[in-house]
């Protein structure tokens, strides 16, 4: 840990925090040790060689002396202090920026030293192991919950709402040849409003449950859908979609795909932007997907909303890196690398 990490670390806490002020444990155990060194080595003196003070001249001589081997004997334990209690310190620091969004996130141990505050601190590693596969399990289980709940739903639609609406397409359809010309512009106008809703049920339906990427794939799914994108808005898209990725499971592309599907929707709704690309390539062990945006941009600093922090929930499921930033010139960048088994030379 780096100096300044350290230095706030052991800093006393401010009063804004709620909770006053306190002095670190390293500065409590060094003035209660350095008092103890030097009353000892005052009595140790005095009892041993009392007439090298029988003098002041035999003082002034003698004090630069023990003085130098008191001021020794404080660093010497300030020294051991420090490296006792700096298990605690670092465990500070981490418990104040741990994030189980991110995660292998551990405090670094000194095997070689051995002590309450190290067993603390490796007990901290050993619980955020737990946390981090606890979240893990939660985490699959309910977007798999989700996903079997989107599957439900747009089936509903396609099967119930959608042939619904066809059958009252034929049915007008029929009306129409026998009705008289003023009905009939009616029929016409009422078969159209029928015809824009069953389409987008349809395209409810297939965000709920990408058939494409079930019947296509990854890439002609993501095509598919920024097409899509592209003619509902007036954004301009441009992708690069690579047709030569590495074997993914599909929970792998499901997830690609849901982030895509994210990003590309907060572009739309929020950037204000007027050009977008979305690439998906394959890098050594990785495919990458890169959704970048020159809009207004997004505010790194603010907490994350809950789309953002369903991508992240997504990409902790295939062991991927997610990372959102500023893109240079205005805009915003966010990228997910999944990796994959190498493929054999042979």
């Amino acid at each position: 840990m780096d100096a300044t990490v350290r230095a706030d670390v052991a800093a006393p806490l401010r009063d804004g925090d709620g909770r006053g002020r306190y002095v670190p444990i390293l500065w409590r155990v060094f003035v209660v040790n350095a008092l103890v060194l030097a009353t000892l080595a005052v009595i140790t003196i005095l009892r041993l060689s009392p007439s090298s003070f029988a003098s002041p001249w035999s003082l002034v001589m003698e004090l630069p002396v023990l003085t130098a081997a008191l001021v020794v004997m404080l660093l010497v334990n300030l020294l051991l202090i420090r490296r006792i209690v700096a298990p605690l310190e670092e465990l500070r620091a981490l418990m104040g920026r741990v994030d189980l969004l991110r995660p292998g996130q551990r405090l670094r141990l000194d095997r070689r030293s051995r002590s309450e505050a190290t067993e603390l601190a490796e007990g901290f590693n050993e619980m955020l192991e737990r946390l981090e596969a606890e979240r893990e399990e939660s985490t699959r289980r309910a977007l798999a919950a989700q996903e079997s709940e989107r599957l439900r739903v747009a089936q509903e639609l396609h099967d119930e709402i959608g042939q619904g609406l066809t059958a009252v397409l034929l049915q007008l359809g029929r009306a129409r040849k026998d009705a008289s010309p003023g009905v009939g512009e009616h029929l016409d106008h009422t078969q159209n409003t029928v015809k824009a809703s069953l389409e987008e049920v349809r395209r409810i339906a297939r965000a709920l449950r990408p058939e494409a990427l079930d019947e296509l794939g990854l890439v002609s799914a993501l095509g598919g859908f920024s097409d899509r994108v592209a003619e509902r808005s007036d954004l301009r898209l441009t992708r690069f979609l690579d047709g030569d990725l590495p074997l993914l499971t599909y929970e792998q592309e499901l997830v690609i795909y849901r982030v895509a599907q994210e990003a590309l929707t907060n572009v739309v709704r929020h950037s204000l932007a007027a050009h977008a690309e979305v690439t998906l390539e394959r890098r050594d062990a990785t495919v990458r997907l890169t959704v970048a945006d020159d809009g207004v941009g997004i505010d790194l600093d603010r907490p994350m909303a809950g789309g953002i922090r369903g991508m992240y929930e997504r990409a902790l499921l295939v062991e991927g890196d997610l990372t959102l930033a500023e893109r240079p010139g205005g805009g915003t960048v966010v990228r997910l690398d999944v990796p994959v088994v190498r493929e054999p030379s042979w």
